[in-house]
């Protein structure tokens, strides 16, 4: 009984024993989805989400750069740099990486010399990219490198530079920060000489280093070069003799402008006071236009030579014709037109060399006053020369129809009308070029230009011959002569309007001229704005400026002398005695 008691117990202990299938099957059955979702997840984000994953994870590693273009350089006739573009390292952040506690932000304001708080301004930005300076020297950009700070980069960047200076600065002119002309043929030719920038792609890492180039999307285009008519021989000259000039005489300001009388090419065209390209910080806007193609002036006794121009053309003058201009002065309408002094009975050709007022004053009011009108506009007078350069001034030329008597006679000597330092000379090189006007450029040109006819070969002649006796003994003007070459050219020395009139203590002195002048080639303007002192006329203050240019110009250009020797040997004792 005792034992089938035990077999009973047993039983029933088996019989209570829990089963652990139905949470096998649950475990399995976890499981088993856990790992169909995994490799759902796995099959949609390798089969079905690809692209946008990709897209994604470049957005974190992959960037595209732009890459700086090179600017087109520009040179002087003879292929000399005035304007060149130098690699250069600019310092960028990104704020969104770099830490902007005192210890970085004193590291990198006193290594690029910015101050801490706008540091810490540019360091707060919400954007992942800022400069924080632009175009560093070589040396600078080592430093920087040298901090191995995260979120710093130094970006490949060209810097423009002007290897002449001053000398250059008001016709070259200068760019921005960005490459982009702001003056001068920089921005006349910016479209011309401006690059077309490049992109690649390059992998960044989490501190916003570039640690691999992908693939180069498109390659940089340089701007094209551009060659001057400018020769940087006599620019130099030009602008060394005009700055000592100005200075020596205490002078508000000088320009002075060379043209080829064969072509119309600008060969120097400079002003002074200047500045220095490479160095705009604090330069005042007014000091960096050209004056001598944006300021106007009144040309005074400069104009004289194209009054007789005018009368030789009605055929009513010839240069022996007898002028009586005594006594000194003539009365026309409620005005009075004087002379320096009483010449008397003079010639055409004496108008000229002694630079009688009364004289010119008769021959322009001895014809119709459209001629006279018609001949200054054909020289230019009154419109823009057309040399591309930005700012160019048209002058003032009244027309005829407004004109009185008075204010016929006051333009024959150079009143009454405005011209810049570009549009005189240019007048004068249609008298050079034997009657020729020709189109000005400041581009050195393949092939000559057709020209317009102004006036008679034999009046332009004429004209010259009698202007070579203006820079003699007996002229006005002997301080502008060049040993060796025989030289035409004119004076002038104008009060400077104010309001109410004109000035009795301000003057503008100038002198234009012609040379060789028994084969012209080269033609020079020389205006110096308000001389301060006694010596302010245009043969004193002008002259001398053109005499030491020209000497060295027709030099260097290898133009022969024209001058007789005995000639030259009277000059030089004269010159002694002067």
């Amino acid at each position: 009984m005792a034992g089938g008691k035990k077999r009973k117990s047993h039983q029933a202990e088996i019989v209570r024993l829990p089963s652990y299938r139905a949470r096998r099957i649950t475990v399995l059955v976890v499981i088993g989805l856990a790992f169909a979702s995994l490799v759902w997840q796995s099959v949609d984000r390798q089969v079905f989400e690809t692209a946008f994953l990709q897209e994604q994870g470049e957005r974190r590693y992959l960037r595209t750069m732009t890459v700086s273009a090179s600017r087109g350089m520009i040179t002087d006739r003879n292929g000399e740099p005035l304007a060149i573009s130098t690699p250069v390292k600019s310092v960028a952040a990104n704020p969104k990486v770099i830490r902007s506690d005192n210890e970085t932000i004193g590291a990198i304001s006193s290594t690029l010399d910015l101050d801490p708080d706008r540091l810490r301004r540019l360091l707060s930005s919400e954007r992942s990219f800022v400069y924080l300076k632009r175009r560093v020297n070589p040396d600078l950009a080592r430093r920087v490198d040298t901090l191995e700070l995260d979120g710093i980069d130094l970006l490949s960047e060209y810097r423009r530079f002007y290897p002449n200076g001053e000398v250059m600065s008001h016709l070259v002119g200068f760019t921005n920060i960005d490459d982009q002309g702001q003056e001068g043929i920089e921005l006349a030719y910016d479209e011309w000489l401006s690059g077309t920038p490049g992109s690649k792609r390059v992998i960044k890492d989490g501190k916003g280093r570039v640690v691999e180039q992908v693939e180069n999307i498109r390659s940089p285009s340089p701007g094209k070069d551009l060659m001057l008519s400018i020769d940087r021989r006599l620019q130099f000259l030009a602008y060394r003799e005009l700055k000592a000039a100005v200075s020596k005489h205490r002078a508000r300001s000088g320009s002075a402008v060379i043209l080829d009388s064969r072509s119309g090419e600008i060969l120097a065209m400079v002003n002074s006071p200047s500045y220095n390209p490479n160095a705009l910080r604090g330069r005042r806007s007014s000091g960096l236009r050209n004056r001598a193609v944006t300021d106007v002036y009144e040309p005074g006794s400069t104009i004289k030579p194209f009054t007789v121009a005018a009368g030789l053309e009605m055929g009513r003058f010839k240069p022996t014709t007898p002028i009586d201009v005594s006594p000194g002065q003539m009365k026309v309408g409620r005005y009075l037109v004087r002379d320096n002094r009483n010449y008397g009975m003079i010639d055409v050709a004496t108008v000229l060399r002694k630079s009688s007022n009364v004289g010119a004053s008769k021959i322009a009011l001895s014809m119709q006053p459209d001629v006279l009108w018609n001949l200054y506009s054909k020289l230019g007078f009154g419109e823009s020369p057309y040399s591309q350069f930005p700012g160019e001034s048209s002058g003032r030329l009244p027309h005829f129809s407004d004109w009185s008597s008075f204010e016929q006679a006051t333009l024959s000597f150079g009143y009454g009308l405005s011209v810049t330092p570009l549009q005189l000379a240019r007048a004068y090189a249609v008298l050079a070029n034997d009657g020729v006007r020709l189109p000005v450029s400041l581009l050195r040109q393949a092939q000559r230009e057709t020209g317009v006819r102004v006036m008679r070969k034999s009046t332009a002649r004429k004209v010259v011959k009698m202007l070579e006796a203006v820079v003699t003994s007996e002229g006005t003007a002997p301080l502008a002569a060049v040993p060796g070459y025989r030289v035409a050219g004119k004076t002038g020395t104008a009060k400077k309007s104010v309001a109410g009139g004109y000035a009795e203590d301000r003057y503008l002195s100038l002198f234009v001229g012609i040379a060789p002048a028994s084969d012209p080639r080269l033609v020079m303007a020389v205006f110096i704005d308000e001389p301060k002192g006694k010596e302010y006329y245009g043969g004193i203050v002008a002259g001398p400026v053109f005499s030491r240019v020209m000497s060295g110009a027709l030099r260097l250009m290898n133009i022969p002398p024209d001058k007789p020797w005995h000639e030259n040997t009277l000059m030089a004792r004269m010159g002694d005695r002067q």
